[in-house]
């Protein structure tokens, strides 16, 4: 039995045996009030998370990261490369997000939203309770002799493992190449597109073999966040702590007896029933105090809480709290250090939305051809060629674009487009263009000017380009 004061156990994972190899967690099933409002969360997140990709607002699809296509839709707005700098804005937003959460309240996101949790704990966890029963049960079929019994049940979890991974990769699929490609490959024939089918194939092994296999191994070894935790966290963070004050008392934890007065001699009221152990998903003893390999998944919470009221113990000897609560009972309050990641996330997210607000439905970008100077036309007149890139970020076509000049009396002739032309929804209209301005109307030989981009009479966006004329000698 380890004890608060032994630390061996911070030498290795707990999935570890001592020469090395897998020690295959059991966790029993968890049960309780954390868990039952676990699943609420859980169950709300995964229809999220299947719909999302399925979901339309205004044409677009809700959520798409088409990185290859280089197409991103985010609650159904659309953003193209062009937006980069509102996508680094909203990862610096997540990252200073997630720190100042796991300062204040630890590994949490872990145990109540991270995919890997619910998928693992909520759905396949789940199905195996269902096919071979409780912790006790999984056991032993595991020891037993390959028998029809062990076939048949191994055999039949392994192959709706496979359903549904092959469910997830799909999903994981429609938002990368977007939901209406995908419905289209499924409905055709799978022969004619192998280049998305081997992919697929991919994702549905690799989603195989982390929850058939790797399990709570993604969350222990793979996962980053854990071992950001242990930076960020300290003594006022709010985490599924063991209250070793209440459960070791002077002469530590001890068996339950019948009518014995554990205080009068000194018992805590930890009883060492290790239920708190045998349902950890991640096979740790939350007693030895803040892991990494602890997700904040709430069930020894749970357990404790059920045997403490068998005993007719109070409940909370495993709960929510921090280090100075369980020694100093010190309520939580806000630190300087989270004061400071609210007062950063504040300053991004209004950034953000500021920058949101003034994101024009279209984009314009108008630069000079490479390696060409101006040109001489019919008397004093001076042109200039260049390419122009209009790309349209709406779900409509927009109709009758036009460009003109600004404070300057010119022509614009556009190469190939007799009339205005439009530039169609999520698509781009590229070509190339010529600017032409009489020499009076120049200032020195390059002239800033500002080209108005206009769908009818409606100003939609504008640009500026550098205008090349000959060099003035006064």
């Amino acid at each position: 039995m380890e004890t608060p004061n032994n630390e061996s156990f911070r030498d290795t994972i707990g999935t570890l045996t001592e020469d090395g190899k897998r020690a295959w967690v059991y966790p029993k099933k968890p049960s309780g009030k954390l868990y039952k409002y676990r699943k609420y969360v859980s169950y709300g997140l995964l229809a999220f998370l299947l719909a999302a990709p399925f979901i339309k607002v205004n044409g677009n699809q809700f959520l798409l990261l088409n990185i290859l296509e280089r197409r991103f839709n985010v609650f159904g707005l659309p953003f193209w490369p062009q937006d980069f700098y509102l996508v680094v804005i909203s990862m610096l937003i997540g990252v200073v997000f997630i720190a100042l959460f796991t300062v204040s309240f630890g590994r949490v996101f872990c145990g109540w939203i991270c995919p890997q949790t619910i998928f693992m704990e909520m759905v396949f966890r789940r199905i195996e309770y269902w096919i071979e029963g409780d912790r006790n049960k999984q056991r032993k079929l595991d020891k037993q002799e390959w028998n029809a019994e062990k076939i048949r049940k191994k055999g039949f979890k392994w192959f709706i493992f496979l359903i549904i991974s092959f469910v997830i990769a799909n999903v994981f699929l429609a938002y990368l190449i977007g939901s209406d490609k995908l419905i289209s490959y499924i409905t055709g024939n799978p022969l004619d597109h192998l280049g998305t089918l081997f992919p697929l194939l991919i994702f549905t092994a690799v989603f195989y073999f982390v929850f058939a296999w790797f399990r709570e191994q993604v969350c222990i070894i793979a996962c980053p966040y854990g071992r950001l935790q242990s930076v960020l966290l300290d003594n006022k963070s709010i985490v599924v702590a063991y209250d070793h004050k209440r459960g070791e008392a002077e002469n530590g934890r001890k068996k339950f007896r019948k009518n014995e007065d554990r205080e009068a001699l000194g018992h805590g009221d930890c009883i060492d029933c290790l239920q708190c152990v045998n349902v950890c998903p991640t096979g740790i003893d939350i007693r030895n105090g803040t892991q990494l390999e602890c997700v904040n998944c709430t069930a020894c919470i749970d357990e404790c809480d059920h045997i403490m009221e068998s005993i007719n113990l109070p409940k909370g000897l495993i709960r929510y709290a921090s280090e100075d609560e369980i020694e100093k009972k010190e309520k939580f309050k806000l630190t300087a250090r989270m004061k400071g990641y609210i007062a950063v996330l504040t300053i991004l997210i209004g950034l953000f939305s500021g920058l949101l607000l003034l994101r024009n439905d279209v984009e314009a970008t108008v630069l000079k051809l490479p390696g060409q100077l101006y040109e001489h036309k019919e008397g004093t007149i001076i042109s200039n060629v260049y390419t122009y890139k209009l790309v349209n970020k709406t779900t409509r076509d927009i109709n009758d674009i036009s460009f003109k000049l600004r404070k300057f009396d010119g022509t614009i002739k556009i190469v190939g487009v007799t009339n205005n032309f439009m530039v169609p929804a999520q698509d781009l209209a590229e070509g190339t263009l010529f600017i032409e301005i009489d020499q009076g109307d120049l200032s020195g030989d390059k002239n800033k000017l500002t080209l108005e981009v206009y769908s009818k009479d409606e100003l939609i966006e504008t640009t500026t380009v550098n205008f090349l004329g000959p060099r003035s000698y006064n």
